[in-house]
């Protein structure tokens, strides 16, 4: 370091050359040699012969630690050549100590977390109005819709999410079977494996794992795309030009997840009745031949559209989610991760809330 720090009585004298490459040292030096003032501390800089900017705010960063302390100091003796520096980073300016925090009660927070929560609730219905009527005016009018842009979003959120679909619910069904071995071998009933998995995967697991891979590709991905438009200001932009971004944006997204998620769950139907055929022959001796035809026997055909509707409420769901996310997202890139965090949470939990409803409806209604 080609500068030096010393401390006499209630003066900070500085002195030489003061560079960032120092800043470290100069730093530690800074503060160990402040500790010791107690009321007024001038800080001289009569014999600093060069000073850049990431050392002057430091000495701004210790004036204002040292006015949370209660002592007043003051730059001295800055050289001319050194005077615009200092106005720069307000070195002449009285220091402004950090506000104390304030301890917030239960009470207090609790009330803001209401306040939170309503201001949530309200953004969310007027976010449903918006959607509502944009698609009452894509009904009516279908030319306000960008078509063109559905076919290649359904193919993000369909067809490449195929193979982790595919395999994902063939292992579910793998794992149903398998441990439901044990069991039916106990009883004699092995051909039965076939409807433990068909019932379970067609009504609840293929729509719930093809939901989940949903979740967290495309209503993350939508997050973060419509994220990075709010902030850059992409969205105020299509305002500006005349576009309706809901129309422009929401709705072919939502359309395009509507198109996907039966698809892909009858792809996971078939899968996951497959990877339970494949414990069968293998760990039970039942024959392809034979599960199939206990398959036929057991699914009924609103075991299959049960699972159907389900994956259309779970896609306008996760489609509704990841939009009005990054509708909602501010700041920068900190606001569109938090917007794209939320959304998964958001669209497991409302997928869960969601097939207990239906769950509930279907046997109150004998489906």
């Amino acid at each position: 370091m080609n500068g030096a720090i010393t401390m006499e009585a209630s003066r900070l004298r500085l002195k030489g050359e003061l560079r960032m490459a120092d800043a470290a040292p100069i730093w530690r030096d800074l503060r160990l040699a402040a500790r010791s003032a107690r009321a007024d501390l001038a800080i001289d800089l009569r014999e600093v012969t060069l000073i850049d900017g990431a050392i002057m705010s430091l000495l701004v960063a210790l004036r204002t630690e040292l006015a949370a302390r209660g002592v007043r100091s003051t730059i001295e003796g800055v050289p001319e050549r050194i005077q615009p520096l200092v106005h720069l980073y307000r070195g002449d300016e009285p220091p402004t100590p950090p506000l104390p925090r304030v301890r917030t009660g239960l009470i207090a927070q609790l009330g803001m977390r209401a306040a939170q929560t309503l201001e949530g609730a309200r953004r969310l219905v007027q976010f449903t109005g918006q959607i509502t009527a944009a698609t009452g005016t894509t009904v009516r009018r279908p030319r306000t819709a960008y078509w063109r842009s559905i076919p290649p979003l359904a193919e993000r959120a369909g067809i490449d999410s195929v193979p982790i679909v595919m395999l994902l619910n063939f292992l579910v069904g793998f794992v149903m079977a398998y441990q439901s071995a044990r069991q039916l071998k106990l009883y004699g009933a092995n051909i039965f494996v076939a409807d433990v998995v068909g019932i379970s995967v067609t009504r609840e697991l293929a729509p719930l794992m093809t939901a989940i891979i949903m979740s967290g590709r495309s209503g993350a991905a939508y997050a973060a795309e419509l994220g990075t438009m709010r902030v850059s200001e992409e969205i105020d932009a299509l305002r500006t030009m005349g576009f309706s971004p809901t129309e422009f944006l929401i709705v072919p997204r939502v359309i395009a997840l509507v198109i996907a998620a039966p698809v892909l769950t009858l792809l996971g139907d078939v899968l996951g009745v497959f990877g339970g055929a494949v414990v069968g022959q293998a760990s039970l001796g039942v024959s392809f031949r034979g599960y199939f035809n206990e398959l036929q026997s057991a699914v009924l055909a609103s075991d299959v559209w049960t699972g159907l509707v389900k994956s259309l409420a779970f896609a306008i769901a996760i489609a509704f989610i990841g939009c009005q996310q990054g509708f909602a997202a501010r700041g920068a890139a900190a606001g569109v991760g938090r917007g794209t965090t939320t959304t998964v949470v958001m669209c497991l939990f409302t997928i869960v809330t969601i097939d207990t409803l239906f769950t509930v409806l279907f046997r109150i209604f004998g489906a």
